[in-house]
């Protein structure tokens, strides 16, 4: 296994990492919307954040060598089911067909308050 960071997107807010390689996969944490070179979130509507919290991850695959067009997985949580239409809009012109596999889906809260975190599974 082997840790992928770059700052070109926010740095762990725990002991974790940005995302780790193996076996040819790449897992990229949950990224939130928070733009790395200021520090707070990109926006305070959906659409905004979606889009940070996707530019987070596609940095991320970028340092490791991979892109989105290589996603295999993404999971989405949000902090309301109702900002779904909205997330999605963003979401979709991030990727091509064949689209990865997805699940979405509200939770209780988000680390310090976000709308929404996306996690990704890809190939390198």
């Amino acid at each position: 296994m082997k840790a992928v960071a770059t700052e070109q997107a926010p740095g762990a807010i725990g002991p974790y990492s940005q995302a780790i390689e193996a076996n040819g996969f790449l897992f990229v944490s949950g990224q939130l919307p928070i733009d790395p070179k200021t520090g707070a979130f990109a926006g305070d509507d959906i659409k905004a954040q979606t889009k940070q919290s996707l530019l987070n991850a596609k940095a991320i695959l970028e340092a490791a060598g991979s892109g989105m067009d290589k996603v295999c997985k993404t999971t989405v949580l949000l902090a309301d089911i109702k900002t779904f239409v909205e997330m999605n809009e963003v979401y979709g012109t991030f990727f091509v067909e064949p689209f990865p596999a997805r699940a979405a889906f509200e939770v209780a809260e988000l680390p310090k308050g976000a709308m929404v975190e996306i996690e990704m599974i890809a190939v390198k």
